[in-house]
């Protein structure tokens, strides 16, 4: 597939026409992409061409909503928020105020947000470094729970038509209980690829991103890299989050009138298995497209499918390469037992002041099994509602946000390791898997423009799965496991198995120090519940973290 979709890539860059200059997007970090969402609520109907519910973001479209919100903002923590978005994508705006009055050495940090930066009528080239110092205490753990992370963060463009960028990152850490309990069991780092023992309990990987882009025409682009995706207005996504680790990726952008569609083409790791020789791992693939539409300013919908399919070693389906067909009916011509989801998702924007915002998601779905209540195991289907507030009760710069997720048993479960809804051992939705109810509250203030607060509260219930000697009663939660593990073919509710209340506390204070310079006190308390008694954990996490143009890195599963 790598052959092909290289050698695609290179033929449409020879046939390409000269368009209009190419960006980068902005890094996918959940706290400078709140900045955005909560503009967008404000002032987004005077941005229309940003549709939030596909991320990461053009730094392009940041910019002109950024230059939006500067031109009406009220309080100081947002004129510090705008002059903040506006910095950090100074190429493309005029309206940035990002020169420096004191370079380093002549060479360095010439303006505020840039270890060294370069830009010409023909090339622009950002370099930046990335440290993620953290250390903290955890009562059901011995010794410091840390993350070291050192790497470097490199984009630009060529000529105006090419974007690229590339982040690496070399890491050492040691989690928290209930961190190790979820690398136990699924034999990964969460959120990481190919790991190494470090010290006693320790962890060493590499993280590593990269893309290159280009503007095919004014209204479509296309783009070839190694990152992670993230679908949906909500804090989870029930069908494509950014939980698994980055993977081998071709997207297509189209953008014109009211329309934004989506294909992305992916290669996947089916199974990470550690062993004393090197050897590659399996390989699976997804195509993934979705179609949103502005149906006003403010009121948003879109309609996605995605299918995960393998084809013995290494080979791509090539019809599911057809950018515009309904990729279910292709599955069915070619007589396969391909995995395929499909569902829709909305934002609309009310008063500019609140979101409303939602996913529904299909893994199957028979009309008769449903009305007939009979609890049957392949009714898997997923749903959320949420809404944001923001400068909530009149108090400027006071957010909200609550959201309510619901998954049935069996979803994004599948056959085998091959066609199951998980990349690298890790669920490529919601991160506790299936079979849950789940109720998010977030409060974000900003009392003053450096500093940011935010308390979250994730109750969720869940039922885990059974383990009866050495066989697994496989109760529908874990996506890594086969849906012919099943127990029964009826009878089956969200949270069966061994019901678990978990309550996930997370208190935190941002200090920026200077652009991308971010200190966070953080405390985190978790209570885990389960009727067996077996996964019972009462948490109390205590850390302080120095973050260098690098978000947060957390553990909410």
């Amino acid at each position: 597939m790598t052959r092909f979709l290289l050698l695609l890539l290179t033929g449409c860059l020879l046939c390409a026409p000269l368009v209009q200059a190419q960006d980068v997007y902005m890094p996918y970090d959940r706290d400078t992409y709140h900045l955005v969402d909560r503009y967008q609520i404000k002032f987004g109907s005077e941005v229309t061409q940003l549709q939030t519910s596909v991320r990461p973001y053009g730094r392009r479209d940041v910019a002109a909503l950024a230059e939006v919100s500067a031109r009406n903002t009220i309080s100081a923590a947002d004129e510090f928020n705008t002059a903040y978005l506006l910095n950090d994508n100074w190429n493309y705006t005029t309206e940035d105020d990002n020169e420096s009055n004191k370079p380093i050495l002549k060479y360095f940090y010439r303006n505020k947000t840039d270890l060294y930066h370069y830009e010409s009528d023909v090339f622009t080239l950002r370099v930046n470094p990335v440290i993620h110092f953290e250390g903290g205490n955890d009562n059901q753990s011995d010794g410091l729970r840390y993350i070291n992370t050192r790497g470097l963060q490199l984009e630009g463009s060529i000529d105006g038509k090419f974007g690229f960028y590339t982040f690496i990152g070399e890491n050492q850490a040691r989690y928290p209980a209930f961190v190790m309990d979820r690398i136990r069991r699924d034999n990964v780092v969460p959120h990481e690829g190919f790991w190494k023992r470090f010290k006693e309990d320790g962890y060493d990987f590499i993280t590593a991103r990269g893309y290159l882009n280009y503007a095919l025409s004014k209204h479509v682009e296309i783009q070839l890299g190694h990152d992670r995706h993230f679908i949906g207005d909500g804090y989870r996504s029930l069908i494509y989050s950014d939980y698994a680790p980055p993977a081998f990726f071709l997207k297509l952008n189209t953008r014109v009138w009211k329309l934004h569609y989506m294909n992305l083409f992916q290669e996947l790791t089916s199974e990470f298995r550690r062993g004393g020789a090197d050897r590659l791992f399996p390989k699976k693939y997804m195509a993934f497209h979705r179609l949103g539409v502005n149906i006003t300013d403010n009121l948003n919908i879109g309609v996605f499918e995605s299918i995960i399919f393998a084809r013995g070693a290494g080979r791509f389906e090539l019809q599911y390469l057809n950018p515009v067909i309904f990729y279910r009916s292709v599955e069915q011509m070619l007589g396969s037992e391909d995995n395929a989801l499909l569902g829709a998702d909305f934002r609309w924007n009310i008063f500019n002041r609140v979101q409303l915002y939602g996913q529904l998601m299909l893994d199957e779905f028979l009309l008769q099994e449903v009305r007939s209540g009979r609890g049957w195991w392949a009714n898997k289907q997923a749903g959320q509602v949420g809404f944001k507030y923001v400068d909530a009760f009149g108090l400027p710069n006071l957010d909200l946000q609550g959201e309510a997720n619901l998954i049935r048993p069996y979803t994004y479960q599948h056959m085998d390791k091959f066609t199951n809804y998980q990349h690298y051992n890790q669920p490529l939705a919601h991160p506790i898997g299936a079979n849950l109810y789940e109720l998010i509250g977030i409060i974000r203030y900003q009392p003053l423009p450096r500093l940011n607060l935010t308390a979250k509260a994730i109750a969720t219930r869940y039922g885990q799965d059974q383990t009866a000697g050495a066989d697994t009663i496989n109760w529908g939660n874990n996506v890594n496991l086969s849906y012919t593990l099943r127990p029964t073919a009826y009878g089956h509710s969200i949270a069966q198995g061994i019901r678990t209340n978990q309550l996930h506390l997370d208190f935190t204070a941002t200090y920026q120090f200077r652009h991308n310079l971010f200190v966070d006190l953080k405390q985190i308390l978790r209570n885990t519940d389960s009727n067996g008694n077996t996964f019972d954990r009462n948490t109390a996490f205590t850390s302080v973290a120095f973050r260098w143009n690098i978000p947060q890195r957390l553990h909410e599963f």
